[in-house]
């Protein structure tokens, strides 16, 4: 099995590949930002693709998009996001799976198994929070598109609408107008509101602890 590994953290990245192939069973590829992957991707052409999305420059949510586009191989998702609403939104997007960071080791190994044979695996713990309330979005957050939730979760870390045009190679024009329909959907009015909001769900979504 071709596995990317996409983390910008070295010692993450190293981590899952003792994880995933103790008998070097399987061939590795590894990026540490958006741009990097999407070159390795088209070379590499991996069967999986695990992503995470909190990464520099081009963001996550970004990425998942363009790596569906592309066909490059079947994305799944390991990310600190435990909300349920993050797993709902990658999972419309094109990922394969999903699988919070704080799920056991095991878990992941079997959802990468399970997404090499192209199926779907979504980690246990977030599974059952979708069953017990699949329609909870108390902010109407899946009512934005990947590029919002990506523009929401770059606002959230403190970028400018300056440098989030320049990280998803667009016109600041493009994200104003991005923002204003935001705005819209979301029930709010002003930019602050906006920020703040940004902020609430990126920590929410961060902070939720596991009950293992």
């Amino acid at each position: 099995m071709r596995i990317l590994i996409v983390d910008d953290h070295a010692v993450v990245r190293h981590g899952l590949r003792r994880l995933l192939s103790p008998a070097d069973e399987h061939v590795f590829a590894e990026a540490e930002e958006g741009r990097q992957a999407l070159a390795l991707a088209g070379e590499f052409r991996p069967h999986v693709i695990i992503l995470d999305l909190n990464l520099p420059g081009l963001g996550g949510f970004e990425l998942l998009r363009q790596l569906v586009e592309a066909r490059c191989g079947r994305v799944l998702v390991l990310s600190m996001h435990a909300a349920p609403r993050f797993a709902r939104r990658a999972m419309a997007a094109g990922a394969y799976g999903y699988v919070s960071k704080n799920a056991p080791p095991e878990e992941l190994v079997t959802a990468v198994q399970r997404v090499n044979q192209g199926a779907r695996y979504v980690d246990r713990e977030i599974a059952q929070a979708l069953a017990l309330d699949p329609d909870d979005d108390p902010q109407n957050v899946d009512s934005l598109s990947i590029r919002e939730m990506e523009i929401l979760r770059l606002l959230a870390i403190g970028s400018s609408l300056e440098q989030i045009a320049v990280e998803l190679d667009v016109s600041y024009k493009t994200i104003a107008n991005n923002c204003a329909q935001m705005k819209s959907k979301l029930g709010v009015s002003r930019t602050v509101d906006l920020l703040r909001l940004a902020i609430d769900i990126h920590a929410g979504a961060s902070a939720m602890p596991s009950e293992r």
